[in-house]
Protein backbone atom coordinates (compact mmCIF):
# COMPACT_ATOMS: atom_id res chain seq x y z
CA UNK A 1 0.00 0.00 0.00
CA UNK A 2 1.35 3.40 -0.98
CA UNK A 3 1.96 5.78 1.89
CA UNK A 4 0.19 9.10 1.76
CA UNK A 5 2.68 11.78 0.75
CA UNK A 6 5.34 9.46 -0.66
CA UNK A 7 8.77 10.92 -1.51
CA UNK A 8 8.14 9.63 -5.04
CA UNK A 9 5.31 12.12 -5.60
CA UNK A 10 5.87 14.63 -8.40
CA UNK A 11 4.15 17.30 -6.27
CA UNK A 12 3.39 17.01 -2.56
CA UNK A 13 -0.22 16.85 -1.46
CA UNK A 14 -1.69 19.87 0.29
CA UNK A 15 -3.99 18.16 2.78
CA UNK A 16 -5.18 18.80 6.32
CA UNK A 17 -8.11 17.73 8.47
CA UNK A 18 -11.62 18.99 7.71
CA UNK A 19 -10.92 21.05 4.59
CA UNK A 20 -13.85 22.61 2.73
CA UNK A 21 -12.61 21.18 -0.55
CA UNK A 22 -9.89 18.97 -1.97
CA UNK A 23 -9.14 19.46 -5.66
CA UNK A 24 -7.95 16.34 -7.48
CA UNK A 25 -6.46 16.46 -10.96
CA UNK A 26 -5.25 13.59 -13.13
CA UNK A 27 -1.52 14.29 -12.71
CA UNK A 28 0.85 17.21 -12.56
CA UNK A 29 1.51 18.71 -15.97
CA UNK A 30 5.07 18.57 -17.28
CA UNK A 31 5.36 22.32 -16.63
CA UNK A 32 4.09 21.94 -13.05
CA UNK A 33 6.58 19.12 -12.48
CA UNK A 34 9.41 21.32 -13.78
CA UNK A 35 8.45 24.34 -11.67
CA UNK A 36 7.35 22.33 -8.62
CA UNK A 37 4.03 24.24 -8.46
CA UNK A 38 0.49 22.98 -9.07
CA UNK A 39 -1.39 24.33 -12.11
CA UNK A 40 1.51 26.49 -13.29
CA UNK A 41 1.34 25.68 -17.00
CA UNK A 42 0.89 28.43 -19.55
CA UNK A 43 -2.78 29.10 -20.12
CA UNK A 44 -3.93 27.18 -17.04
CA UNK A 45 -6.98 28.90 -15.50
CA UNK A 46 -6.93 27.24 -12.07
CA UNK A 47 -5.69 30.14 -9.97
CA UNK A 48 -7.80 32.68 -11.85
CA UNK A 49 -11.03 30.68 -11.50
CA UNK A 50 -10.45 30.07 -7.78
CA UNK A 51 -10.53 33.83 -7.26
CA UNK A 52 -13.37 34.46 -9.74
CA UNK A 53 -15.53 31.76 -8.10
CA UNK A 54 -14.63 33.23 -4.68
CA UNK A 55 -13.07 29.98 -3.46
CA UNK A 56 -10.07 32.11 -2.51
CA UNK A 57 -10.25 35.81 -1.59
CA UNK A 58 -7.53 36.78 -4.05
CA UNK A 59 -5.72 35.38 -7.03
CA UNK A 60 -2.86 33.24 -5.82
CA UNK A 61 0.30 32.60 -7.76
CA UNK A 62 1.11 28.92 -8.42
CA UNK A 63 4.18 29.35 -6.17
CA UNK A 64 1.76 29.97 -3.28
CA UNK A 65 -0.01 26.60 -3.59
CA UNK A 66 0.99 25.59 -0.05
CA UNK A 67 -1.11 28.41 1.49
CA UNK A 68 -4.32 26.90 0.11
CA UNK A 69 -4.84 24.89 3.29
CA UNK A 70 -5.12 28.18 5.21
CA UNK A 71 -8.19 28.85 3.05
CA UNK A 72 -9.60 25.38 3.76
CA UNK A 73 -8.54 24.02 0.37
CA UNK A 74 -6.43 20.96 -0.46
CA UNK A 75 -4.69 19.60 -3.57
CA UNK A 76 -3.81 16.14 -4.80
CA UNK A 77 -3.69 14.14 -8.06
CA UNK A 78 -4.89 10.73 -9.16
CA UNK A 79 -1.43 9.82 -10.50
CA UNK A 80 1.13 11.19 -8.04
CA UNK A 81 4.31 9.59 -9.39
CA UNK A 82 4.11 10.74 -13.04
CA UNK A 83 3.62 14.02 -14.85
CA UNK A 84 2.26 14.92 -18.26
CA UNK A 85 -0.98 15.47 -20.11
CA UNK A 86 -3.95 13.13 -19.77
CA UNK A 87 -2.93 11.44 -23.03
CA UNK A 88 0.56 10.77 -21.63
CA UNK A 89 -0.51 9.25 -18.30
CA UNK A 90 -0.95 5.49 -18.28
CA UNK A 91 -3.90 4.12 -16.34
CA UNK A 92 -1.42 1.98 -14.39
CA UNK A 93 -0.14 5.21 -12.78
CA UNK A 94 -3.58 5.99 -11.31
CA UNK A 95 -4.05 5.33 -7.61
CA UNK A 96 -7.74 5.65 -6.73
CA UNK A 97 -7.23 3.62 -3.55
CA UNK A 98 -4.81 6.27 -2.25
CA UNK A 99 -7.34 9.02 -2.94
CA UNK A 100 -9.97 7.05 -1.00
CA UNK A 101 -7.51 6.67 1.91
CA UNK A 102 -6.93 10.42 1.88
CA UNK A 103 -10.68 11.11 2.03
CA UNK A 104 -11.04 8.75 4.98
CA UNK A 105 -8.02 10.18 6.79
CA UNK A 106 -8.61 13.92 6.25
CA UNK A 107 -12.44 14.01 6.04
CA UNK A 108 -12.86 16.98 3.69
CA UNK A 109 -16.35 18.34 3.17
CA UNK A 110 -16.05 18.01 -0.61
CA UNK A 111 -13.91 16.49 -3.34
CA UNK A 112 -13.72 18.44 -6.60
CA UNK A 113 -12.21 16.72 -9.60
CA UNK A 114 -10.45 19.09 -11.99
CA UNK A 115 -11.46 17.43 -15.25
CA UNK A 116 -13.38 14.26 -16.00
CA UNK A 117 -10.48 11.82 -16.34
CA UNK A 118 -9.62 11.57 -12.64
CA UNK A 119 -13.32 11.55 -11.78
CA UNK A 120 -13.95 8.59 -14.07
CA UNK A 121 -11.00 6.64 -12.64
CA UNK A 122 -12.12 7.15 -9.05
CA UNK A 123 -15.80 6.62 -9.83
CA UNK A 124 -15.10 3.29 -11.54
CA UNK A 125 -12.95 2.19 -8.61
CA UNK A 126 -15.14 3.35 -5.78
CA UNK A 127 -18.67 3.80 -7.02
CA UNK A 128 -18.68 1.38 -9.94
CA UNK A 129 -20.17 4.00 -12.25
CA UNK A 130 -18.24 5.77 -15.00
CA UNK A 131 -21.19 8.09 -15.75
CA UNK A 132 -19.81 11.54 -15.06
CA UNK A 133 -21.26 14.99 -15.66
CA UNK A 134 -19.94 18.40 -14.73
CA UNK A 135 -21.23 19.80 -11.46
CA UNK A 136 -22.35 18.08 -8.27
CA UNK A 137 -22.63 14.31 -8.44
CA UNK A 138 -25.62 12.45 -7.03
CA UNK A 139 -23.38 9.95 -5.24
CA UNK A 140 -21.39 11.02 -2.19
CA UNK A 141 -18.53 9.33 -0.38
CA UNK A 142 -19.90 9.14 3.16
CA UNK A 143 -20.38 12.81 4.01
CA UNK A 144 -18.04 14.03 1.26
CA UNK A 145 -19.83 15.84 -1.57
CA UNK A 146 -18.39 15.05 -5.00
CA UNK A 147 -18.07 17.62 -7.79
CA UNK A 148 -16.64 17.36 -11.29
CA UNK A 149 -15.32 20.59 -12.75
CA UNK A 150 -14.01 21.35 -16.24
CA UNK A 151 -10.26 21.05 -16.59
CA UNK A 152 -8.41 24.33 -16.23
CA UNK A 153 -5.59 23.19 -18.52
CA UNK A 154 -4.90 25.27 -21.60
CA UNK A 155 -4.96 21.96 -23.52
CA UNK A 156 -8.63 21.50 -22.54
CA UNK A 157 -9.85 24.96 -23.56
CA UNK A 158 -12.49 23.55 -25.92
CA UNK A 159 -14.23 22.03 -22.85
CA UNK A 160 -13.88 25.15 -20.69
CA UNK A 161 -17.02 26.32 -18.95
CA UNK A 162 -16.68 28.50 -15.84
CA UNK A 163 -20.31 27.90 -14.72
CA UNK A 164 -19.65 24.64 -12.77
CA UNK A 165 -16.74 26.42 -11.07
CA UNK A 166 -18.97 29.33 -10.09
CA UNK A 167 -21.58 26.92 -8.69
CA UNK A 168 -18.86 25.14 -6.74
CA UNK A 169 -17.68 28.47 -5.35
CA UNK A 170 -21.21 29.12 -4.04
CA UNK A 171 -21.26 25.65 -2.48
CA UNK A 172 -17.94 26.31 -0.72
CA UNK A 173 -19.15 29.69 0.56
CA UNK A 174 -22.14 27.95 2.16
CA UNK A 175 -19.81 25.39 3.77
CA UNK A 176 -17.69 28.17 5.23
CA UNK A 177 -20.78 29.60 6.97
CA UNK A 178 -21.78 26.31 8.58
Amino acid sequence: MKQIGSKEDVLPDVLADNLYAVFCGSAASSHSAQTGHYYSGPGNRFWEILETAKVTPRRLDPREYRVLSSYGIGLTDMAKALSGSNAEISSTADDPASLTEKLIRFKPKSLAFVGKRAAKVWSRYHLGTPEIKYGPQSAKFGEVAIYVLPSTSGLAKRFWDPLPWMEFGKFVSVLKKI
